[in-house]
């Protein structure tokens, strides 16, 4: 048997030691993750500290808002009278215009009225020539004085005929015929009589004068024309200025309450104002309502009359008119900047005592103006923020300056 000597130079590769490579591969994993685990534990420890650093800085700034004094304009609630108005446009409508015309034919003589005059009823506007019409009752006058005469002698000749008839020295016919002779002369001194009524009275119209008192327009003829009684544009126009009125329009909707006042006998108070609801121009009463709705805009016309005695309305003016139909009175009023609204509520801002603010909801009732009535949630005296409202929550503070009406930059 023989034996296999292993020499040096071929070495058993059995016999050689293990590699460590694979421990190698597995340790480098393992530093890995641990060094990703690092990485995560870091980054969890840094946003914490961001977190709870920005919640204490929330924290802080709520505390500093809540600590802070807001400065806000307030107003307090006070009672007082409202009224309910009905709104219309109207037009300033005299109540009497009056084109003024010549009755008579004739020439033109004189204009003694100046243009934009306020004349008074019976005042002289007008000279037409009167001549031919004084010529008229002088031949009038004449024919009656004939005509009287013939009269006369025909009343006496029926009495002697009628002594005659008795005596039966006359026929009967001749008496009758008489009689009618003399029916016929009283007819002819009827007739010239009323030529002398009607000279008289063509020349009382030549003298035109104001049927009511106004204020006259332009002159449409000149003195020297000559002016007919079929003339169509006429001498002047005259309207009445004082009292004036007003005709506006209203709902239909608003008829029945306007009616009920009036039946009721109350007198119900218009105000007329210009075209931009700045300026109140009069004050005056309502006269009348219109007897039918317009179907076409559902509205009602309703005559209003005013004094206009300073001449703040004029004839044909556009104006708003406000009918005031009932007067609350003693009711709690808060301005309407006071008011404010949510899709849910209207509330205002209460200031309390402490001088923080609290959400108050409200009832509005009647709104006029700058001012609204407040049904429930507030009470007279109590002080409610009109400005700065914007800044507002539950349990601000502030520093309210009042200022109302009644006291004015009051500091509260």
């Amino acid at each position: 048997m023989s034996q296999q000597i292993l020499t040096p130079s071929q070495p058993d590769v059995a016999l050689r030691p293990p590699t460590h490579g694979g421990e190698k591969k597995r340790s480098s994993r393992r530093w890995l993750w641990v060094l990703v685990l690092g990485i995560l534990a870091a980054g969890v420890i840094y946003w914490y500290h961001r977190a709870s650093a920005g919640k204490e800085a929330s924290s802080s700034a709520a505390a500093a808002r809540a600590s802070a004094v807001t400065p806000v304009v307030a107003a307090t609630a006070q009672r007082g009278d409202i009224g309910i108005y009905f709104n219309g446009l109207g037009a300033v409508t005299p109540i009497y215009t009056v084109t003024v015309k010549s009755r008579v034919d004739g020439q033109l003589m004189s204009v003694p009225f100046k243009e934009g005059q306020l004349v008074h009823r019976g005042d002289l506007l007008a000279q037409i020539d009167p001549r031919p019409f004084q010529v008229q009752l002088t031949q009038a006058e004449g024919q009656l004085i004939k005509d009287q005469a013939a009269l006369e002698n025909a009343r006496i000749d029926l009495t002697r005929y009628q002594t005659l008839l008795t005596q039966n020295a006359a026929p009967e016919q001749q008496y009758a015929t008489q009689k009618a002779l003399i029916v016929q002369d009283e007819g002819a001194v009827k007739t010239d009589q009323g030529l002398i009524a009607s000279a008289k009275l063509n020349i009382i119209y030549c003298h035109i004068t104001s049927p009511i008192t106004g204020r006259v327009g332009l002159r449409l003829v000149d003195p020297g024309n000559i002016v007919h009684a079929t003339d169509t544009k006429g001498l002047v126009v005259i309207t009445q200025v004082q009292p004036i009125s007003v005709i506006f329009t209203i709902a239909e909707d608003q008829v029945p309450a306007v009616l009920k006042k009036v039946r009721a006998g109350k007198r119900l108070p218009v105000e007329a104002y210009d075209r931009e609801m700045k300026n109140k121009l009069s004050q005056g009463t309502l006269t009348t309502l219109d007897n039918q709705i317009d179907p076409t805009t559902g509205t009602l016309k309703l005559r209003a009359t005013f004094d206009n005695k300073d001449d703040a309305l004029f004839p044909d003016q556009f104006v708003n008119a406000r009918l005031l139909v009932e007067q609350k009175r003693g009711v709690t009023l808060l301005p309407a900047a006071a008011i404010q609204r949510s899709s849910r509520t209207t509330f205002v801002y209460l200031v309390k005592q402490d001088q923080t603010v609290t959400v108050r909801a409200v009832v509005l009732g009647t709104t006029e103006g700058d001012k609204t009535e407040i049904v429930s949630g507030v009470s007279p005296g109590d002080i409610v923020v009109t400005t700065g409202v914007d800044k507002l929550q539950e349990g601000s503070r502030v520093k309210a300056t009042v200022s109302d009406q009644r006291n004015p930059g009051k500091n509260s």
